[in-house]
């Protein structure tokens, strides 16, 4: 499809960006597009080595050791940083509640709760001092809806979308602006974790009848990481072709 909003210029021009799980999708995606921009940008994800030189850090946001090493890794590479975009995440297996291993259970909640937690904990001190900084959070409509037999996921992303809303309020005097994004089912490869039923269902559920596409979702991770985002924090932004109500 064509590119969102393509006569649409951002200049990012001297601010350095983090986004996590760089490597694919909806993450890549948004750190082509800031880098698209001008941004200098960090890409962190646990599939990637080191190579600071051309922006990539190896980085679990699951292991609090590691994203502390990425941080220190990217702040020696750039000096700064003046954006983060947490959007790695896993969906474990589709099943009900009732047959969901606590394992698979607490793996989803250190990824995508407990990691994002653990990102904006060492990060944004960093946007504070600054004194300008945005943080873009990737949740999902299923923390907002609660999708059957995704109950972690849907937990997990709630979590991340309550997070968001009470580090806006706590960072909304420094000059950081908090927000995310809750898309519907997005064409990734997240979806290859899902049964062909399961994503059958999501797309069901769509006014529009598709899947989103990653290009749509970094378009508004753009806006909301730029100057033309100034009045807007603690707030979630729906991408979901229709689907969400409220």
């Amino acid at each position: 499809m064509t590119a969102p909003n393509a006569h649409i210029v951002y200049d990012f021009s001297g601010r350095t960006a983090i986004v996590t799980g760089a490597a694919q999708g909806i993450g890549a995606a948004i750190a082509d597009a800031l880098s698209g921009a001008g941004a200098a940008v960090a890409r962190w994800d646990r599939q990637l080595d080191d190579a600071p030189a051309d922006g990539r850090f190896h980085a679990d946001i699951a292991d609090d050791d590691s994203v502390a090493a990425a941080l220190s890794a990217t702040l020696a590479r750039f000096g700064a940083v003046d954006i983060l975009v947490n959007n790695a995440g896993f969906a474990g297996p589709t099943q009900p509640v009732v047959e969901t291993d606590p394992a698979d259970w607490r793996r989803v909640i250190d990824v995508n709760l407990t990691g994002t937690f653990t990102v904006c904990r060492l990060v944004a001190p960093h946007l504070v001092a600054r004194g300008w900084g945005r943080i873009v959070t990737v949740a999902s409509l299923a923390g907002k809806e609660g999708t059957p037999n995704a109950a972690g996921y849907s937990a997990a992303k709630a979590g991340t979308i309550a997070l968001t809303k009470a580090l806006g309020k706590e960072l909304a005097g420094t000059g950081v602006l908090v927000n995310a994004i809750a898309p519907a089912a997005v064409r990734t490869a997240i979806l290859d974790q899902m049964t062909p039923a399961h994503v059958a269902t999501m797309v069901a559920k769509s006014p529009m009848g598709r899947l989103g596409e990653p290009a749509e979702d970094a378009a508004l991770a753009l806006w909301l990481a730029s100057d033309a985002c100034s009045f807007s924090t603690g707030a979630v932004f729906d991408l979901s072709g229709g689907r969400a109500t409220y």
